[in-house]
């Protein structure tokens, strides 16, 4: 085959690059892109995983977070409590690398993870309402524990599948409630922010004589905020951090008030014991721990919503896991238990459904749910109304589900928006104290109240002194009337009657 000839053009093409190399090796260009190239390029990262990266700072450590202004503190009420908090936080911070590591598989030590002075009082406290007989503390049968004047109420039903569920009250006529809602109202003096960020999850104390919210936040914080506490240097407020993540559970059983359970998204769950000044690691999971319950008259087993979709049942008494269910296919985001026949459960999911169950059966690969409320979207909370007859669910889809009748049937859907920001907790509606009243927070800075009977908005509570969109809430077990709301800044409004 004959050499191609090169034309004129590419010869002179040649030559000019030629010229341009030899140019360049004058100058050095090339060594020095080099170097340049070598120095610029970036490393490559790791992705980053949140179960076992314990030592990532969370945002709130960033003291830019803790605003200074008037307008962004608020009103008055919610600066009332920013002294005491913005200390507790600045210790935490200082302290963020030192002593102890959330992560550590076993217990850690109460001072170690306190971001106050003393909490000499606090645990005083707990330990004083340990011993105190409560109101309502005995046991419940399987069947309920309707009083023999009240068995003429109240009538024996079987939910769908022919398992029994006990006794429930007649539904009454009308729906009259002893509790005027329109009368609680929100004092100066029960306002205060008792820890920094969004606040997961809030508690009462269930104590008849004692007024103490317990709070989880986003970053790991447990916080107690005794309202009954004496003028001091914590102002009743105190907070601990044995936790690594947001906080997805809260438990204190009436039988035993000296050991507060807590659950984290960081796949631990830990009982702060205030006889052993510890924070004792009840379990340990690679799976994140997404809620957290007890049984009314069962102090010795927590129930909890581990990894997509399971259930798993920890003993105290043998210190493992002696049942697992998987009654969804996704994350359930709570568990409550009727207050009839503890062995029947209700779960939320993000599924889109909320589901009855009961704890009895058998076959735990075909654990088939006794009645399934669905909804449109993720279903953030499901809870059971005090008379155990009827069922609250709050969705993403903006409605509240109000589930009653003898199997549960009769399922209404009221609109609601329950779309709050990325940066604000879901709203979950919860019941009052009785069946006649659903609480739950809208994005106007009020709380709504639902009439189940109604099945519509009836009311909303307004105060001049929230200043913040309250978005979990919980109801007094004993002290009716008392109603706590926390929002995504921390902090907590009390309302009460009169």
């Amino acid at each position: 085959m004959a050499t191609q000839k090169i034309t004129d053009y590419e010869r002179k093409r040649l030559e000019n690059i030629r010229r341009n190399e030899e140019l360049m090796a004058s100058l050095k260009l090339q060594s020095m892109a080099t170097q340049l190239s070598a120095s610029t390029k970036r490393p490559r990262i790791e992705p980053k995983s949140y179960k076992v990266n314990s030592e990532k700072k969370p945002k709130t450590q960033d003291p830019t977070v803790i605003r200074r202004s008037l307008r962004s503190r608020g009103l008055p009420p919610d600066a009332k409590g920013l002294g005491a908090i913005d200390s507790m936080l600045k210790t935490t911070l200082e302290s963020m690398d030192r002593k102890c590591d959330l992560r550590k598989l076993g217990p850690i030590s109460r001072r170690d993870v306190y971001s106050g002075v003393s909490d000499r009082e606090l645990i005083e406290t707990i330990l004083g309402v340990e011993n105190k007989p409560q109101l309502g503390s005995e046991v419940k049968s399987e069947f309920g524990d309707c009083k023999e004047e009240e068995e003429k109420s109240c009538v024996a039903f079987t939910l769908v599948g022919g398992i029994g569920c006990g006794l429930v009250k007649k539904e009454e006529d009308g729906g009259e409630s002893d509790v005027k809602v329109e009368e609680l109202s929100l004092k100066e003096e029960n306002v205060a922010r008792v820890v920094p960020g969004n606040v997961m999850n809030v508690r009462f104390f269930p104590s008849c004589s004692l007024r103490m919210v317990v709070v989880g936040n986003k970053v790991g914080n447990v916080g107690f905020w005794n309202m009954d506490s004496k003028e001091g240097e914590e102002n009743g407020i105190y907070m601990y951090r044995p936790h690594s993540g947001p906080i997805s559970g809260i438990s204190i059983h009436q039988d035993s008030m000296s050991k507060i359970f807590s659950s984290c998204y960081d796949g631990f769950i830990r009982s702060m014991d205030a006889e052993k000044e510890v924070f004792d690691l009840v379990y340990a999971s690679d799976e994140t721990v997404y809620a957290l319950a007890q049984q009314s008259n069962n102090a010795k087993c927590l129930y909890f919503a581990e990894g997509r979709g399971g259930i798993s049942m920890w003993d105290e008494r043998t210190g493992n896991i002696s049942a697992q269910w998987s009654p969804h296919d996704d994350r359930i985001n709570s568990i409550d238990f009727n207050s009839l026949n503890s062995n029947i459960i209700t779960t939320s999911s993000t599924d889109g459904t909320a589901c009855i169950w009961d704890l009895r059966s058998n076959d735990a690969d075909k654990f088939k749910s006794l009645k399934t409320i669905g909804h449109k979207r993720a279903v953030h909370s499901a809870y059971f109304s005090p008379s155990g007859r009827s069922l609250v669910t709050t969705s993403l889809d903006d409605t509240v589900g109000i589930s009653s009748g003898v199997n549960f049937e009769d399922i209404s859907m009221i609109h609601h928006n329950n779309n709050t920001s990325r940066w604000i907790p879901k709203f979950k509606a919860i019941w009052g104290w009785d069946d006649a009243h659903v609480f739950v927070g809208n994005k106007n800075r009020g709380v709504d109240v639902i009439s189940p009977f109604q099945r519509t908005k009836i009311f909303t509570l307004n105060s001049p002194y929230v200043s913040a969109i309250p978005c979990r809430f919980a109801a007094h077990p004993y002290n009716v009337g008392m109603l706590a709301g926390a929002t995504g800044g921390g902090q907590v409004y009390v309302w009460t009657l009169g």
